[in-house]
């Protein structure tokens, strides 16, 4: 099958495999007019991107359980949600019942949207007071907030760049945090840099 506009060259390259030669913008957009979807899968030194990713977020979830728990927080990792037409899940909800304090953590591996990742979590800010009941049995006083990320120099620039939203949205930082943690009161709204998330590194193929 061939997309209306596409020339007889470009099939011809498309249909033998020389998709070098080829921009995958103009891949995708005949797919698309054919009512197909073009995927890429990436691979770097033997692994999959996407599964790289996927151990790099749990590395950053496995911390943020770890720091909660150190304060006294009791925590779900990935809780599920389906209230009011909106699904979808928490990477880690924690709540402190001594002060009746509950907090929404999403972790990130990289950024992605920050107009969607800023949605998301509006989102489950204003359900969890009710995932609170239902999961913890309490209401709690006030909800906080951290969006938590590896210690990364681009995750930083990118925050950098855009640092009048996120500053708005997210203005608590590491020691501020840690604060609010330890004494929880009143709503916080942070973005974390954990130090402390393991690096993955890939095997490489053995030399020969």
């Amino acid at each position: 099958m061939v997309a209306a506009g596409r020339s007889r060259g470009f099939v011809i390259k498309l249909e033998s495999g020389a998709l070098s030669d080829l921009r995958v913008g103009d891949v995708r957009n005949h797919f698309a007019a054919l009512g197909a979807s073009v995927r890429l899968n990436v691979w770097w030194n033997g692994a999959a991107l996407d599964r790289l990713l996927d151990e790099r977020h749990a590395a950053v979830v496995d911390v943020l359980i770890g720091q909660l728990a150190r304060y006294g927080w009791r925590s779900e990792a990935e809780l599920s949600f389906s209230e009011f037409g909106e699904r979808g899940s928490i990477d880690v909800f924690a709540a402190h019942a001594a002060s009746r304090m509950a907090c929404v953590c999403e972790a990130k591996s990289e950024w992605g949207s920050i107009e969607e990742t800023l949605r998301r979590l509006s989102v489950k800010i204003r359900l969890a007071p009710k995932l609170c009941r239902d999961t913890f049995g309490f209401s709690p006083r006030s909800v906080g907030a951290v969006l938590a990320f590896p210690e990364d120099r681009t995750a930083r620039r990118i925050a950098a760049r855009h640092s009048a939203t996120i500053g708005q949205a997210f203005p608590a930082r590491g020691h501020e945090i840690r604060e609010w943690l330890r004494r929880p009161a009143g709503p916080l709204r942070g973005l974390w840099f954990l130090s402390n998330v393991d690096p993955i590194r890939p095997s490489r193929p053995a030399r020969r």
